[in-house]
């Protein structure tokens, strides 16, 4: 069965307007939402710019109570002006640390907002991708891919019989079921390297049109699955898992 390579590059251009989806409908809007949160930002700090100059023009006004009150008594001027120099000192100190916590929590919440959208449209990303990988896969298996795939599982049979025994208990018989008929040589092989390792076992061949393309294995209590959505499965958990990493500071080296 050949290539419909029309359908190939169907596919791909579907993925590219995809991404460009992506690009316009989604990383757009987190920028714009980032820009206007370093705007609010900068319009908090300029207040607090504001907020500091009002305090200068409050020590502008003790200083010149101060001279006032100097003409008058000397004595009482000097401790008016070291309470005011006090206050001073307290009204900055006061606008200073009110700046500071305000721009490190904004600061802290836009990193934190910036995170959850970048988190977001890369699950975004990846989720489109599996399910452009599942659909390729589907399209482009056959029973050649079946075959191959039961060539490769005659193989795993031997290292996996341990557990294969526990899992199967005593069974009479095993069934193999594949999406599409496998080849003369496939079920050769797979016959051969279960009559090896389960002599007592006879191994049945099935088709079925719901299944996955691929191969699944029955015997006992036991299930195994080499088929398109164990692969496709497996690829979903690692691209979480790098996600998870990728989008948390907080994970250790060591844990990467």
């Amino acid at each position: 069965m050949s290539i419909d390579w029309i359908t190939v590059a169907a596919q791909i251009v579907n993925f590219l307007v995809l991404v460009w989806l992506l690009k316009r409908f989604l990383y757009r809007p987190i920028l714009d939402g980032i820009d206007a949160r370093e705007t609010e930002i900068t319009n908090r700090m300029q207040e607090a710019a504001r907020a500091e100059e009002k305090a200068q023009t409050v020590e502008s006004d003790y200083h010149e109570k101060v001279q006032a009150l100097h003409v008058a008594q000397s004595d009482m001027t000097e401790t008016i002006r070291k309470k005011a120099e006090d206050r001073r000192d307290a009204l900055l100190a006061e606008a200073h640390q009110k700046m500071d916590r305000e721009h490190k929590a904004w600061q802290a919440h836009l990193d934190d907002e910036a995170r959850k959208y970048t988190a977001r449209m890369h699950r975004a990303g990846a989720g489109a991708l599996l399910e452009l990988t599942r659909k390729a896969l589907s399209d482009l298996a056959d029973e050649t891919l079946e075959g191959r795939m039961a060539h490769h599982v005659a193989k795993q049979i031997a290292p996996m019989a341990t557990d294969l025994r526990r899992a199967a208990g005593e069974p009479a018989n095993a069934v193999v079921s594949s999406h599409d008929p496998l080849p003369s040589s496939a079920q050769d092989d797979l016959a051969a390297a279960m009559k090896v390792v389960f002599p007592q076992i006879a191994l049945q061949f099935e088709t079925d049109e719901d299944q996955a393309p691929g191969l699944v294995l029955r015997m006992g209590g036991a299930q195994l699955a080499w088929t398109i959505d164990t692969y496709i499965d497996g690829l979903d958990a690692l691209m979480e898992e790098q996600l998870a990493i990728a989008t948390d500071p907080k994970v250790p080296v060591h844990e990467r």
